[in-house]
């Protein structure tokens, strides 16, 4: 059975619900899981990681888990999602790295954590309206956790699926000359499988793909960093600015340059005096 592909629309989810059996998924996010009664298990590759009230787990970008729950009576969960764009200077560790255990046990767990967890779900009503306030909690959950993991390269993760493969491979050579043939030649595969991939699981193509996640690394380096648009683009793994523009406006409906000094207009008003 082939894991099934999420795509979360909005920059940030967050949701208080009662944990259930969910079969393998992956998703274009950051999860964030925080136990608030009873248990979970968190599988990841071929690990099952055992959760209780109290313990913290974080899920990297594209990678395949699910959950179980075994234990009776209530069994209850904060679940949140926030997109890469929220994470700033940690983007690039969530592009190519996951954490061996992803779990954070209770008493590991930093108070920032809790209050951060805490403060997203009081503000959860006002989602999207303050991305200033958002992506300060987010890097905090992030900051908070990642020094508590053992971390790995993403393609060390054993995984003989191919969605897992093709996700790992796109997010390890993104920023690279990359060509459908080029792909099915490193996995082994036709082409015409990874066409089939693209196009039953993620629903687009290839190149749609590989363009988003290039997209995924330029609007973080436009919010966050002080470079030169075209370096951003070339860095990003773009053959030329006239394709960067196109792809750039068809997702965004604005010019790069109009996205860093929105982006910027927004950061100063929401920034406190």
């Amino acid at each position: 059975m082939f894991p099934v592909y999420e795509e979360k629309k909005k920059n940030l989810h967050v949701h208080l619900r009662t944990s259930a059996h969910a079969s393998p998924h992956l998703h274009n996010s950051i999860e964030f899981i925080y136990i608030t009664e009873g248990t979970l298990e968190l599988g990841m590759g071929q690990e099952l990681f055992h959760m209780e009230e109290g313990d913290f787990a974080v899920i990297f970008p594209d990678m395949i888990h699910h959950y179980q729950v075994f234990s009776p009576g209530e069994n209850k969960a904060v679940y949140l999602w926030a997109k890469p764009a929220l994470a700033a200077q940690f983007a690039d560790i969530l592009q190519s790295s996951c954490p061996e255990d992803p779990v954070i046990k209770k008493e590991q767990v930093h108070r920032d954590i809790v209050n951060a967890v805490q403060c997203l779900r009081a503000n959860r009503k006002e989602e999207g309206k303050n991305l200033v306030v958002e992506q300060a909690y987010v890097q905090i959950l992030l900051a908070r956790s990642i020094s508590c993991f053992h971390m790995m390269e993403k393609s060390s993760v054993e995984s003989n699926d191919i969605i897992y493969q093709t996700v790992s491979y796109i997010a390890r050579h993104f920023r690279e000359k990359v060509s459908l043939d080029r792909m099915a030649r490193d996995l082994g595969v036709s082409k015409f499988t990874l066409s089939r991939v693209f196009s039953g699981t993620f629903h687009r193509n290839f190149n749609q793909f590989l363009n988003e996640q290039r997209l995924n690394y330029v609007t973080v380096h436009l919010e966050c960093t002080d470079e030169s648009i075209t370096d951003i683009c070339m860095n990003a793994g773009f053959e030329s600015q006239r394709t960067f523009n196109r792809v750039f406006r068809e997702r965004y409906r604005m010019t790069p340059r109009e996205y860093r000094t929105l982006y910027k207009e927004k950061y100063l008003r929401e920034e406190p005096t």
